[in-house]
């Protein structure tokens, strides 16, 4: 037993408590997180409304559960924007997100730093609502689960306490099926309302229930009539002892309880009400702990019993709006980002922006255009630092140019606060400081936080975003309280400008839509390859494995010309783009191809290619077919099993392009032979 734990129990106590008393935290041990389970969510979401409010900024980050569906899938070089679009987007719909980080960040004048407050939210797709929506599924890549491992993400309280959450769409779609649930469940247990009211019953059993009933509701409405004072004293039991009626209000009106009937006995209580009684009222509530309730309530007139149906809809839709807005969980966050309008960043982090769309507004768009229209609306200010770092050639000789990753970022911007400790070194005292608030404690003093933990990254890239900005020179000291960072003028042309790619470093502008923002100052990192021309592309797989990129450059040049291939690059081990110098190469391979594969003469087996055909299992395309095979849901390991699983799709087309170009021939040669007709006749 260690005698020492004791006092330094006392010691932290008191620690706590003169903390408690100061606006800042003395030297804490671990980095000051604020974790967010559905336990306390809704206090944290609170607070947080307060923090978001007062922010000039807010950094985020995301932890999934995957980030390619297949090998092929990843971002390649040789990726068109529209195609990096469809990558990314099979990406955000195929993975789930597990952890959301979200650090507010304020400028606090007084003390001459930013005040950061780290939230670390724990989410998880729990189907809340039954019925409403199917269950949720999501794919799990085992390296990014065992990354998330490594660095002790805790999965049990994900999946137990985690924050579940309805998208904009779903919130609709759950509020349309709940408003109709207590029609449709009428509709169902009480038999068809088509059905004729004066429908024999057939059982002796049925025939004698729906007779007492009759009596008893005869008795008790009447019994009503009669007691002018308003004293109801009926408590009525039917022959089985778990039968109950009781004598209740109900919307300012007498109503029978009904306990401990059978759904077909209930079923044919309501045919007695609709047959015999037009004073009386059959209605479904929800009762308490969600558990229906059935009344047969008394009503003065027609249109009486209709205000009365229209009160139980209308407060049934209430109750459903009330279960639907608990639903929303953790997207309530969202909607507080959307509807403050701040500043979001993020590092690298088109992908993030796509997930956040995808699982908290709707069904992602089917083209980057549709996308950025309308994730401009919901946050209208993005900054990317990786986007930052590579804009400033200062911070890029500091980076070392290829060291961009945040981790690299944090460590190399921001020593002072990576570290947690106040430094004599003049470069480090020139960081832009920050402190860190959790709850009512502050803290400038802290060991290093858990990278990889969504609320630290989203920390560490908010640091990273104020040393960048101080390195543009946006002077934090001189910044007043209603001065804008989305308008400051050396910050705003970096707003909205995302990598739409890293590999390839397309870029993407949020605001207008626009690809490829070269002209703004960011550097283009060495490409293996010459200039990618996609129409020059062809797209070949299924060839035989022995074959490699020296093989069939070699089998296409005999045949082309030996200039004619550029480049060859591998998607994986069963397909190739090969690059010619001119378009018209790939029409005259695609259609030399086919000419071979429908011949089977000695020709064909010396030619060239026959060495990229053997098998009888080589296809190819042009580079519009690539990209249809990457806006299939589906995701097969090997490109060449995604390529024949989608085959149906590209050989339709392939049929109707060449019905269209064989149509259009025989106009044209009739069109001649009237000419020459004509001609003749003159």
């Amino acid at each position: 037993m260690n005698t020492h734990r004791p006092v330094r129990a006392l010691s932290r106590a008191l620690s706590r408590a003169l903390s408690n008393s100061s606006s800042s935290v003395q030297p804490s041990s671990t980095f000051p997180l604020k974790n967010v389970t559905k336990s306390n969510f809704e206090p944290a979401l609170a607070e947080l409304r307060r923090h978001v409010a007062a922010a000039d900024f807010v950094a985020i980050d995301l932890e999934m559960t995957g980030i390619t569906s297949a090998p092929w899938r990843d971002s390649l070089e040789f990726d068109r924007a529209d195609v990096c679009y469809l990558k990314v987007k099979d990406s955000a719909e195929k993975f789930a997100v597990l952890q959301f980080g979200l650090c507010p960040f304020r400028w606090d004048s007084s003390k001459q730093s930013f005040i950061a407050h780290p939230h670390n939210f724990y989410i998880f797709p729990r189907q809340e609502i039954l019925a409403t929506n199917p269950a949720y599924e999501f794919l799990c890549q085992t390296t990014s689960i065992d990354f998330l491992a490594k660095y002790q993400f805790d999965f049990n309280i994900c999946i137990h306490e985690g924050i579940s959450y309805l998208s904009r769409g779903q919130e609709i779609e759950a509020l349309r099926h709940l408003s109709l649930a207590y029609e449709d469940e009428l509709l169902a247990k009480w038999s068809n309302l088509k059905e004729p009211v004066h429908m024999p019953v057939v059982k002796m059993a049925d025939t004698l229930f729906t007779e007492r009933m009759k009596n008893i509701f005869t008795e008790w409405r009447d019994g009503l009539l009669r007691n002018s004072n308003g004293e109801l004293q009926f408590q009525g039991n039917s022959n089985d002892s778990q039968q109950q009626l009781r004598t209740i209000f109900f919307k300012m009106r007498p109503a029978l309880s009904l306990s401990g009937f059978t759904s077909h006995q209930l079923r044919l209580i309501h045919l007695v009400i609709r047959r015999h009684f037009q004073d009386l009222a059959y209605v479904q509530i929800n009762g308490e702990k969600t558990c229906q309730q059935q009344l047969v309530v008394r009503t003065d007139s027609k249109d009486d019993r209709e205000l009365l149906m229209k009160e139980v809809k209308d407060e049934h839709c209430r109750q459903a709006e009330v279960k639907v807005q608990a639903a929303v969980g953790f997207r309530h966050v969202i909607d507080l980002l959307s509807s403050e309008q701040k500043l979001i960043v993020g590092h690298n982090c088109f992908l993030d922006i796509a997930h956040i769309y995808s699982k908290f507004v709707g069904p992602l768009p089917s083209t980057a255009e549709e996308f950025v229209s309308s994730v401009n609306k919901c946050f209208p200010y993005v900054v990317d630092t990786k986007m930052l770092l590579n804009a400033n050639n200062v911070l890029q000789q500091r980076m070392k140019k290829s060291q961009t990753s945040l981790s690299s970022a944090f460590a190399m911007l921001c020593p002072q606060i990576a570290l947690g400790k106040k430094s004599t070194d003049l470069a480090f005292q020139s960081c832009v400081k920050v402190e860190v608030q959790v709850d009512d404690l502050r803290s400038s003093n802290w060991n290093s936080g858990a990278k990889h933990e969504a609320g630290y990254d989203a920390f560490m890239t908010g640091c990273v975003f104020a040393q960048t900005c101080s390195h543009l020179g946006i002077d934090f000291q001189s910044f007043l309280p209603s001065e804008h960072l989305v308008h400051n003028e050396k910050l705003q042309k970096h707003i909205n400008l995302l990598y739409l790619s890293w590999s390839n470093r397309d870029i993407i502008d949020l605001t207008s839509g626009k690809k490829n923002a070269v002209s703004l100052g960011y550097t283009n990192h060495k490409k293996r390859y010459p200039e990618i021309l996609f129409e020059n592309i062809a797209l070949i797989w299924g060839f035989p494995s022995k074959l490699k990129a020296r093989d069939i450059r070699e089998c296409i040049s005999k045949v082309f010309g030996p200039t004619s291939v550029t480049s060859i690059y591998h998607l994986d081990e069963t397909a190739v783009f090969v690059q010619f110098n001119k378009e018209k190469f790939v029409s005259e391979f695609l259609i030399l191809k086919e000419t071979l594969e429908r011949s089977d003469g000695p020709v064909s087996v010396l030619h060239p290619l026959a060495g990229l055909l053997e098998g009888g299992n080589t296809q190819a395309a042009n580079y519009e077919t690539y990209k249809d095979i990457c806006s299939s849901p589906s995701s097969k390991i090997l490109f060449a099993d995604q390529a024949d699983a989608v085959a149906t799709k590209w050989k339709n087309k392939l049929i109707e392009s060449k019905a269209a170009m064989e149509s259009l021939e025989r106009e044209s040669f009739g069109e001649k032979n009237e000419v020459n007709t004509a001609f003749v006749f003159c």
